[in-house]
């Protein structure tokens, strides 16, 4: 089966991706492949940077990692082999608090915290597709944040397993995170 018929089929999964070239940026969910968008904005590597730099220094003494895209987070239902696994995505930023979901090629499971940093071409993903997968495999707190209107949307996920909108945050304000000590000033992060 050539690669057009695959993307036609909607059946790719993660022994599919360890094939595909380093130069190529991909992700993979629910099978179906995407295609990152060329190299993001100033601006989106910038809010990036400075949420990462935020983050990592509070995490300094902490148990839980950060890691910046390109870093594969591999979702996969208990004892997937590679050719069954149908998720594999590289968010903007990925916390992870269990390092037994950590090894040289990724994290496989749930990240603590992901945070998504919108792009034109892949704001629709970020907020559908993405949003579900995150929800679906346990992401404890998914932010969705837009570079354009300088706003993050917070999700947290409940006692039923759903994604609630628990807050929407403009540069004006103090952001609370998944950590109740660490509270971001969004005027340093959205600071141009």
């Amino acid at each position: 089966m050539n690669t057009a018929e695959k993307r036609a089929l909607n059946s790719y999964t993660y022994a599919d991706y360890l094939t595909f070239s380093d130069e190529e940026r991909l992700e993979i969910i629910d099978g179906v492949v995407y295609d990152m968008s060329p190299a993001p904005v100033r601006k989106h590597q910038s809010i990036s940077m400075k949420l990462s730099g935020i983050i990592w220094n509070y995490l300094k003494s902490k148990d839980c990692e950060i890691y910046s895209a390109p870093f594969d987070v591999v979702f996969r239902d208990k004892n997937q082999k590679d050719y069954e696994i149908k998720n594999v995505v590289q968010p903007d930023l990925s916390i992870i608090c269990d390092k037994d979901k950590l090894n040289d090629k990724g994290c496989f499971g749930a990240p603590d915290w992901i945070i998504e940093i919108l792009s034109p071409s892949t704001s629709s993903k970020d907020f559908h597709e993405k949003y579900d997968l995150y929800e679906k495999f346990g992401v404890k707190e998914y932010w969705i944040v837009s570079c354009s209107d300088q706003t993050i949307l917070v999700y947290t996920l409940n006692k039923k397993n759903k994604f609630e909108n628990t807050a929407r945050y403009t540069k004006e304000d103090k952001a609370k995170t998944i950590f109740e000590d660490l509270i971001i000033n969004l005027e340093e992060v959205f600071e141009e």
